[in-house]
């Protein structure tokens, strides 16, 4: 297993060229949060556009509108009732983020078809949340064309996988990773996030305990997307997955220097400043 060190961040982070423009940065599109979980979709959202994507859309439940642009102005929402408007949204998307708090209902079961239907192979796919559930569950196969990222905590791949907490080691993982669709990574969250990318495994060194609260896995879902559609270019999505799991843990690691528990905001906000660092080291 290979351990994550700040390297990762200099070879992947890249001062931005002085010629460039918000396209240069990737569009990102997030479809997440319904009714009861908004904040879920806002919080992703939120961390794409603080980690830099060029053009951050969510697609969400109408009545979130009003919270996203009291937030963040800079992010453009889109009611995920208008289906026809959201295909033409999935398809002119660099990357697509889908189930931080979409909830497991059948209206959202098709949302989630629709969105698995409309993504193409030169894409890249991150599932997470209540879409992992839905999967899990046998009511949609993940499709077989996009990149896919797939974002689990334990328990989630618990039900994805078959395999108990106590059984999910590195072979157990690899025999199940192996059944997905080709090329997928994996991104399992626990107190050392690992990640896996075919044979190779790779072990997240950052990250604490005050990290240990509600929208910390939908934050690192936005990070990995910005870091995908900046960095994740010709087909090379694992170093930039990678370095967004290692700049997650490491952007809570620097708040819990003074902070016992630090918020998915919290890290956000820290996130552009550890970007320029970084981005200045590798040059």
């Amino acid at each position: 297993m290979i351990e994550l060190t700040d390297k990762i961040l200099t070879d992947v982070i890249q001062t931005r060229p002085a010629e460039s423009h918000k396209g240069t940065f990737g569009r990102v599109l997030v479809v997440a949060g319904n009714e009861q979980y908004g904040g879920a979709g806002i919080m992703s959202a939120s961390a794409a556009l603080f980690a830099g994507a060029g053009l951050v859309t969510l697609a969400s439940a109408a009545v979130n509108r009003t919270a996203l642009h009291a937030r963040h102005p800079e992010i453009m929402f889109l009611d995920w009732a208008e289906t026809a408007a959201l295909h033409e949204s999935i398809q002119s998307a660099d990357v697509i983020v889908v189930g931080p708090g979409l909830g497991l209902d059948p209206g959202e079961q098709a949302l989630l078809r629709l969105v698995f239907t409309a993504v193409s192979a030169n894409q890249t796919l991150i599932v997470d949340g209540s879409a992992l559930a839905l999967v899990a569950g046998g009511a949609i196969p993940f499709p077989q064309k996009p990149q896919l990222i797939l974002t689990p905590h334990q328990e989630e791949w618990h039900r994805l996988s078959g395999l108990p907490i106590a059984r999910q080691t590195v072979r157990a993982n690899q025999t199940v990773l192996a059944q997905l669709p080709a090329a997928t990574i994996l991104v399992l969250k626990q107190h050392r996030t690992q990640i896996y990318a075919g044979q190779e495994v790779f072990r997240n060194t950052t990250g604490v305990a005050a990290m240990a609260t509600g929208g910390m896995g939908d934050t690192l879902t936005g990070i990995i997307a910005a870091f995908c559609a900046q960095f994740g270019q010709n087909k090379k999505p694992l170093p930039a997955t990678l370095a967004a799991v290692y700049l997650h843990g490491l952007a809570g690691q620097e708040l819990a220097q003074d902070h016992y528990v630090t918020l998915p905001s919290q890290i956000c906000n820290q996130l552009p400043i550890l970007m320029a660092r970084f981005s200045c080291a590798g040059s």
